[in-house]
């Protein structure tokens, strides 16, 4: 299967074909003939997951667990769908995000607040709910058993405040959802990966995100798994670039000037000349045109969030 990469210790990365190819992966564990996944992509997701299940041999009700990163569609949009397809598996979600997985109504809300409710729908479709007494809160520290496979859970605020990352002993990785940022395939130079970090609406925290990657590099991980997308090694050097990024893109957001859709436009633009410094010193072989469009939504994105981010620090500062 195309669209199904393997990496070592019986994970794989299934794309869940939202957005474009190589945009979101979902996170497959298998060990012993059981299964966990770390995200879930959206309702147009669950095919994909339940043939990669089946090409590796693994029934539905051999999936254990389905570990969600944060409740942001593109990550739990198909958890409901999933959960009906998986008879024994519990959900583990941050406590915050219980109640929206119960009841998905103000999830939705949210949702279409930043796309619309058009594009939500056809983003995202209908959103299933989840029994409550198939939820599992991931508290910090939490510990779940596949088949004597230790997951560790870890609370790590930053993109938003219900975020949790997953510590893989066996592997000695991390699923790191949107913590430790976005890496594009298309963009590694001679197997270097990069990072860049995300700042969307409406959680970011800045101080959170880089105390979050501290907590995680001091754990000395071989590999990171992103959702977008996948695995990425040398976790130091990108750590570095992330905690760098990070100022960066809150540099900008502080020099901008005035509100509204001109603060917008200036923060926008503040980004962009980010990307063409880092396509310089990263080295990347695509024209700056082809980066700019690459990242084009995740700008939009991190310029909405550094907006939203920027009236809150104001608003306690003035408090």
């Amino acid at each position: 299967m195309q669209h199904v990469t393997a990496h070592p210790h019986g994970i794989l990365a299934v794309d869940s074909g939202y957005g474009r190819p190589g945009l979101a992966a979902i996170h497959l564990m298998m060990h012993q003939g059981r299964a966990a996944l770390v995200d879930c992509g959206t309702n147009a997701s669950a095919p994909r997951v339940l043939t990669a299940l089946a090409a590796a041999g693994i029934a539905p009700a051999n999936v254990d667990w389905v570990i969600l990163t944060h409740i942001h569609l593109d990550h739990a949009g198909g958890a409901g769908s999933l959960m009906c397809a998986f008879p024994n598996a519990r959900l583990v979600v941050h406590p915050r995000g219980v109640r929206h997985m119960i009841d998905p109504a103000r999830l939705w809300d949210a949702t279409a607040a930043v796309y619309g409710a058009e594009q939500a729908f056809a983003l995202y479709g209908r959103l299933a709910p989840v029994a409550a007494e198939r939820i599992v809160a991931a508290t910090d520290g939490l510990e779940l058993d596949l088949a004597g496979r230790r997951l560790t859970i870890l609370d790590t605020p930053g993109h938003s405040r219900h975020h949790v990352c997953v510590w893989d002993e066996l592997a000695r990785a991390f699923f790191t959802g949107d913590t430790f940022g976005l890496s594009y395939r298309e963009l590694d130079v001679n197997g270097h990966a990069f990072v860049f970090p995300t700042t969307t609406p409406t959680q970011f925290d800045p101080r959170a995100m880089n105390a979050s990657i501290e907590r995680m590099v001091a754990f000395r991980p071989e590999a990171m798994y992103l959702t977008h997308y996948s695995r990425v090694t040398d976790v130091e050097r990108l750590a570095a670039d992330m905690h760098r990024l990070v100022s960066a893109h809150v540099a900008v957001a502080q020099a901008a000037r005035g509100d509204g859709v001109a603060r917008h436009v200036e923060i926008l633009a503040g980004l962009e000349q980010i990307v063409r410094e880092e396509t310089e010193r990263q080295g990347w072989m695509l024209p700056v045109s082809e980066v700019l469009e690459l990242l084009r939504m995740d700008l939009e994105l991190n310029a909405q969030g550094l907006g939203v981010w920027l009236d809150a620090s104001r608003a306690r500062a003035a408090a």
